[in-house]
C-alpha cells in the first residue's frame, strides 16, 4: 500500500466542476465510511471552496477517483481530466504546501489551515485515520506552523474578504452609504464582516439558517458601533431588494439566491446596481444571475485577479517557505522508509528469538539431567553461533562474481567488520 492524494483544485478545475465534487462537512463521516470500503486502509477528505482532496493509504488510487465521481453521481470520464493523483513524497509535499498556504488561490492565506485541521478531526472521529495518515497530518501542521513562524508568508493584507471590499469600492466608491447583506455566519463571512465593517456602511444585515447564530455574529459587528440586525434565510425574499452589497458563503448544497428573487429585487430597485460576491462552493447564487443588467456577480474564481495585485511581498517569503517544505518532506519520507523495514526487522527478530528459545530449552533439560552448567553454556553458545551464522556463511560460500562482492560488502557492513 502507498500514500496518495487525489483531488481537484482551483488550478485544475473550474468552479462548476469543483462545486459538483464538494462535500458538506456534516456528511463527511458518512462519505468517509463509504470510502473506507473501497480497498482503502486510511482516508481523510479536505473540501473547501477551492479544492476537494482525498488523502488515502491504498494500493488502487484509481478506485478512489471512480468512487469520488460515483458518490457525486458523475461519470468518471467527466471528472478525470480535472483530477490529479500524487503519490509518496509528492503527496507529502502537497499536504505540507496546502496547509502552509503555498497552494492556495490567495498565497499564504491562513484559513486553509483551520479547514485542514477540521477535516482531519472528522476523519479521526470517524475512525479512518491510521498510523501513516496520523503521522502525516501531525507533521503537516508542524510544518505549517514553522512556515508561519519563520517566513512572512502571511504578511500584507490580501484575502478574499479584502478583495470583495476592493471590488465593491470600484462600483460604489465610498461604501459608507450602502447596505450590506451577509448570508451565512461561518468563518469566511466573519472575515468579510470585519473588512466591510471597517468601511462603516450604512447598515449590515446577517441572514442565517438559525437566528441565534446570526444574532451572535451581528452582536460582534454591533460592538463596533454599527447598525446591524439578524434575520432568517426565509425572510430574504421580502427584503432582498433593500441591499446594495450581498456577500454569501454557506454550506448549502443548493442555491439560496435564485434568479427569480434577484430579478424582482432589480425591478424594485429601478436599476440601482447590486454587487454580489458568492464565496460558496457549491455556489449560493444561481449562475444565471450574472447575466442580469445592473447586477455585478463575482465568484471565488473571479476574485483571483484582484487578490494577485497584493501578492508582491509574499512571493519572496514563498521561496523560503518552499525550502522549509522540501526539507521536511525529506525527513518525513525517511520515517516512511524506516516504517517499510519494520516487517523485515520483526521477522528477523522472531526467527532469532525462536532459535534462542529452542537452544535455551535444550540447555535447561541438560542441566536438569545433571550436566555441568559450564559445559552446557559452552555448548549453547557454540550452537547459537553456528545457527546465527549459518545463513550468511552459506550465502557467501555459494555466491560468485559481482554478487559475491556485493554480498561480502553487505555482510561486513551488517556485522561491523573492517574492510
Amino acid at each position: 500500500m502507498q500514500l496518495f492524494t487525489i483531488g481537484v483544485n482551483h488550478t485544475t478545475a473550474p468552479i462548476d466542476i469543483r462545486e459538483n465534487v464538494a462535500f458538506n462537512a456534516e456528511l463527511l463521516p458518512q462519505a468517509l465510511a463509504d470510502l473506507s470500503r473501497q480497498q482503502v486502509a486510511e482516508a481523510a477528505i479536505l473540501s473547501t471552496c477551492n479544492r476537494t482532496e482525498i488523502y488515502v493509504h491504498t494500493i488502487r488510487p484509481e478506485l478512489v477517483v471512480e468512487w469520488l465521481a460515483q458518490y457525486h453521481q458523475l461519470n468518471p470520464a467527466q471528472l478525470l481530466p480535472y483530477t490529479y493523483t500524487l503519490s509518496s513524497d509528492e503527496a507529502v509535499k502537497h499536504a505540507f504546501r496546502v496547509a502552509s498556504g503555498l497552494d492556495s488561490m490567495v498565497l499564504g492565506e491562513a484559513q486553509i489551515l483551520g479547514q485542514f485541521k477540521q477535516s482531519v478531526k472528522i476523519a479521526q472521529d470517524t475512525g479512518t485515520l491510521g498510523t501513516l495518515l496520523h503521522k502525516l497530518f501531525q507533521r503537516t501542521f508542524e510544518v505549517a506552523k514553522e512556515v508561519r513562524t519563520n517566513t512572512d508568508i502571511g504578511g500584507s493584507s490580501i484575502s478574499m474578504a479584502a478583495a470583495a471590499v476592493k471590488l465593491a469600492q470600484r462600483i460604489f466608491g465610498n461604501i459608507n452609504q450602502q447596505t450590506v447583506l451577509l448570508i451565512g455566519a461561518g468563518e469566511m463571512i466573519e472575515l468579510c464582516a470585519d473588512h466591510f465593517a471597517a468601511q462603516r456602511p450604512q447598515k449590515i444585515t446577517v441572514a442565517n439558517r438559525t437566528l441565534a447564530r446570526g444574532e451572535q455574529l451581528a452582536e460582534k459587528i454591533r460592538a463596533q458601533g454599527l447598525n446591524v440586525d439578524a434575520i432568517l434565510l426565509n425572510d430574504l425574499p421580502n427584503c432582498f431588494h433593500t441591499f446594495d452589497i450581498v456577500i454569501t458563503s454557506t454550506a448549502s448544497q443548493l442555491p439560496i439566491v435564485g434568479l427569480g428573487m434577484v430579478e424582482r429585487a432589480v425591478k424594485s430597485r429601478k436599476h440601482r446596481p447590486m454587487f454580489m460576491v458568492d464565496l460558496a462552493v457549491p455556489r449560493d447564487i444561481e449562475p444565471e444571475v450574472a447575466k442580469l443588467d445592473d447586477v455585478f456577480l463575482y465568484t471565488v474564481d473571479d476574485l483571483a485577479q484582484v487578490v494577485t495585485e497584493g501578492l508582491g511581498n509574499r512571493q519572496e517569503a514563498a521561496i523560503n517557505a518552499e525550502q522549509i517544505v522540501n526539507d521536511r518532506v525529506a525527513h518525513f519520507m525517511h520515517w516512511v522508509n524506516t516504517r517499510q523495514a519494520v516487517p523485515t526487522i520483526k521477522a528477523l527478530r522472531d526467527q532469532v528469538d525462536s532459535v534462542r528459545q529452542t537452544e535455551l530449552e535444550k540447555a535447561l533439560k541438560l542441566i536438569q539431567k545433571g550436566e555441568s552448567p559450564e559445559k552446557v553454556l559452552e555448548q549453547m553458545s557454540v550452537a547459537l553461533t553456528n545457527k546465527f551464522l549459518h545463513g550468511p556463511s552459506h550465502a557467501l560460500n555459494h555466491s560468485q562474481g559481482e554478487a559475491h562482492t556485493h554480498l561480502e560488502h553487505l555482510v561486513k557492513q551488517l556485522f561491523g567488520l573492517k574492510e
